[in-house]
């Protein structure tokens, strides 16, 4: 990623949870998000065959999760993947709005199994993951989480997000790392 862009995402998510009234701690209902936004979320059962969407899995499973469109008269739809548990359809969710949110544009169409995706270059993937896990998993909440020794699947139950996202928000973070030298020197003090 960039130069100074997580402190840009951990700006720009901080600024719009304030939008939506959050406290810097509180949990973040992703859907809430995306009506904030004027974005409208379907599943994409909806739209396709539902054994079209299991015979991709069997295929290669988590090859689809999410995709946004931007439709005629200034409408965005986010379609997800009906298959995932709820905590990794909040993660996709986001994933997308974080993409939205950063005016990311569509880089190439792939096709697999007869299906047509659209994907966007890895480092603009680096920065939704990021973005994402900003609004999800705010550093003020991993910091309450962590000071409470609440393991990474404590925080996805929590919180509505996928294991590997709140892993992935407590490691890169680095909250696990203040929280333990913070206990260190607490410690030393005493």
């Amino acid at each position: 990623m960039r130069r100074g862009f997580k402190t840009e995402a951990e700006r720009l998510a901080d600024r719009t949870r304030t939008e939506l009234g959050l406290q810097p701690d509180a949990h973040m209902p992703i859907r809430d998000l995306a009506a904030h936004l004027d974005i409208k979320i379907h599943p994409a059962d909806h739209l396709v065959d539902r054994a079209d969407l299991e015979e991709l899995d069997e295929l290669q499973h988590g090859a689809f999760s999410a995709a946004t469109f931007h439709l005629p008269g200034g409408r965005t739809v986010i379609v997800c993947n009906p298959l995932s548990e709820i905590g990794r359809t909040n993660s996709d969710i986001a994933h997308e709005i974080a993409h939205v949110l950063l005016n990311h544009e569509i880089r190439e169409i792939q096709q697999l199994a007869g299906h047509t995706f659209f994907t966007c270059n890895p480092e603009q993937e680096e920065e939704a993951n990021w973005l994402a896990g900003c609004l999800l998993l705010p550093r003020p909440l991993l910091l309450r989480e962590a000071y409470a020794a609440s393991t990474p699947d404590v925080i996805a139950a929590k919180h509505h997000v996928s294991v590997p996202m709140a892993r992935y928000r407590l490691n890169a973070s680095g909250v696990l790392l203040q929280v333990q030298r913070s206990r260190s020197n607490r410690s030393a003090r005493q």
